[in-house]
């Protein structure tokens, strides 16, 4: 009997700390945050404490998944997307297998990737349950971007937020899960990254601060996104049409409202939450498809489409079937 895989329950956390536009401009009087507001669309962002880590706010979101939908003594592995782990080594993974008080036979690794990280965590956990005894798992996506933005840069700080995403992926008797489109462009690396990390330095920067090639990034995006849409649906052979909603990572309303222009979606189709939430990276997904749930833009018999794209440069695309 084949198996396959399901996301049976999504939890999440945001740090308490609200930063509106109005903070912003209290912290930068030059900048014009109206004018900044209508191009990214974020009016509020979540920042974690100074003393805040990304394991910390993962803790909290897995948490709230041991008290709505499983035992810790059913998880047989652990995944976690994150490119703001405590550590460069060892992985984040194993420090936080032990701060969940999981049982040692849970396999726990790290991926490092940013926006498309939930599309790829999502593939190799299906892969997981699809090739091994295994019957349940946690796809963990956390990001404190945060901690790597200067208070005074006007392309990054007005977008992040800090966030941590729990996902409970389970076997399953039916296909509810894929096909997957994943790929990656390093000719791109550089357009976003953190400089003066890991093992090379730059001696003209003295903090390790996150650099992001806006214009560069936003035509990747253009160029990128529409065609493993169209990919995706000639892979599952459907059209448009028989997709109920679509779930983009939550980069800006710039980004999202040029992709709706490009694909002629309408504003029903797309599911948007980038406003009160701000951009939280990998798990910016998972927010917004429980977000959906919770706002009945999802039910049984939808089928979504998860299309996430980012850093690396790298992008990934899936269909999700509520059954």
């Amino acid at each position: 009997m084949k198996i396959y895989s399901k996301i049976s329950d999504i939890q999440y956390h945001l740090p308490p700390k609200l930063l509106s536009n109005k903070d912003l401009e209290s912290d930068n009087p030059d900048w014009k945050m109206d004018d900044i507001e209508k191009k990214t669309g974020v009016k509020y962002r979540y920042i974690c404490e100074d003393n805040q880590t990304s394991k910390d706010i993962a803790v909290l979101a897995c948490e709230k998944l041991f008290n709505n939908s499983v035992k810790r003594s059913e998880i047989d592995f652990l995944i976690v997307v994150t490119e703001s782990p405590e550590h460069i080594a060892p992985p984040m993974s194993c420090d936080l297998q032990n701060s969940l008080n999981l049982d040692t036979s849970v396999v726990s690794f790290d991926i490092n990737l940013g926006c498309s990280g939930f599309v790829y965590g999502l593939m190799v956990a299906d892969s997981i349950l699809r090739a091994n005894n295994y019957n349940k798992g946690i796809l963990v996506c956390v990001d404190t971007y945060s901690k790597y933005i200067s208070s005074n840069d006007r392309t990054c700080r007005p977008l992040f937020s800090d966030a941590a995403s729990a996902t409970l992926i389970t076997s399953s008797k039916k296909r509810t899960v894929g096909p997957f489109i994943l790929g990656t462009d390093g000719s791109g690396y550089k357009d976003l990254m953190v400089k003066n990390s890991g093992t090379i330095k730059n001696i003209d920067t003295e903090r390790n601060l996150y650099f992001m090639n806006g214009s560069a990034v936003f035509m990747f995006t253009m160029r990128v996104v529409p065609k493993i849409v169209n990919d995706l649906l000639i892979k599952e052979k459907c059209n448009k049409e028989d997709i109920d909603l679509f779930v983009f990572h939550q980069a800006s309303k710039l980004v999202i409202d040029n992709l709706k222009r490009l694909l002629k979606l309408s504003n029903e189709k797309v599911f948007e939450n980038y406003q009160l939430v701000g951009n939280t990276v990998s798990s910016s997904i998972p927010i917004a498809l429980s977000q959906a749930k919770d706002d009945n833009r999802v039910k049984k018999g939808s089928i979504v489409m998860l299309v996430g794209f980012g850093i690396g440069l790298s992008w990934g695309a899936t269909l999700i079937r509520y059954i």
